[in-house]
């Protein structure tokens, strides 16, 4: 399978020795802000890190990200940038989530190889694996079987990007690679009620709830379900990492090594934000997959773990939300 990996550079090179002009996309979003503060943690005067906002550079016109490249030459590009959004936004917005999503792999990827860009490293999603697979999922489970039909769009542009990487790689020689996070949480996060992920509406939720005083909060869903969270400080480690490594895999996972079930998520925020209402679930809302937890064994072999617990994740990211409420940064 194209993920295999011998481990020929088992000791990895700082990535800073190998790149002087890194270009993140989708640097705004929790995702993409998380690999800005590590490069400027890490590597604040070796680095030059390159940034564009939407209304800079619109990453789904082929032309605008040809240009941008020719003129700013990155040597490495790491895609944080997606259409992102949970059960209720994939399912309203399916058209958008494929054509978009499509649109910035594409061009980012192409336009990486046409101008010379030495590194490429796709961040995907845990959703590209199929609906029904044996856990923890390993890299070799990717499409061998059909997707879940809540994010399915979303989940074939994710495959599409990591594909265009495995193919512009052992076509052309170039060093271009995928990482696949489990649900990521933490700052800079979309609070969104409608359009966010589980993660982020429940901090939101809660807050609100315990603001309001109220006696009991109904959560979607049976509540059986069971999850996998990352710290988004955890990915940006294993992005460090991975760019230190002159022979990657070509698409790796990127988890916690541990899940739990919505209920125990609800039940360990609630504890950490101080609700003290009742929980209830309302069974007739869709749970999604039952369970999708990522077989990590290989990023481990590469010396990575992740280090931030799930109750210290909550307080830090909490903390965050309530100063991002004073501040007025945060996204509702």
């Amino acid at each position: 399978m194209g993920f295999a990996w011998r481990g020929r550079d088992s000791n990895p090179k700082d990535a800073s020795m190998k790149y002087q002009r890194i270009f993140v996309s989708g640097h705004r979003g929790m995702v993409g802000s998380a690999i800005c503060r590590m490069i400027c943690s890490r590597w604040p005067e070796s680095v030059t890190l390159i940034t564009r906002t939407r209304s800079e550079l619109d990453l789904c016109d082929a032309a605008q990200v040809d240009r941008f490249l020719k003129e700013e030459k990155p040597d490495c590009i790491i895609n944080a940038a997606a259409k992102v959004g949970g059960i209720h936004a994939n399912s309203t917005y399916p058209a958008e989530f494929l054509h978009e999503n499509l649109a910035i792999n594409l061009n980012l990827v192409h336009g990486a190889w046409q101008n010379g860009v030495a590194r490429f490293l796709n961040l995907g999603s845990s959703c590209i694996y199929p609906k029904d697979n044996p856990q923890p999922i390993r890299e070799d489970s990717l499409l061998t079987g059909p997707l879940e039909p809540t994010n399915e769009p979303y989940a074939i542009a994710k495959i599409a990007g990591l594909k265009l990487c495995e193919y512009y790689r052992k076509q052309y020689g170039v060093c271009y690679h995928s990482a696949m996070p489990c649900n990521l949480y933490g700052p800079g996060d979309n609070y969104h009620l409608e359009n966010s992920h589980v993660f982020p509406a429940l901090i939101r939720r809660f807050h609100e709830a315990k603001v309001r005083g109220d006696s009991q909060m109904v959560l979607w869903g049976s509540g059986r379900p069971m999850r996998e969270f990352l710290h988004v400080d955890d990915l940006a480690d294993a992005v460090a990492l991975l760019l230190g490594h002159d022979n990657p895999p070509h698409w790796v996972n990127v988890g916690a090594g541990s899940d739990v079930s919505i209920l125990e998520l609800a039940q360990t925020m609630q504890a950490g934000i101080g609700f003290e209402g009742q929980l209830t679930f309302d069974p007739t809302k869709p749970d999604g997959m039952y369970r999708k937890l990522m077989d990590i064994s290989l990023m481990r072999s590469m010396g990575w773990e992740p280090r931030i617990s799930l109750q210290e994740g909550i307080r830090r990211t909490y903390a965050d939300f309530l100063d991002g409420l004073a501040s007025g940064r945060i996204r509702l």
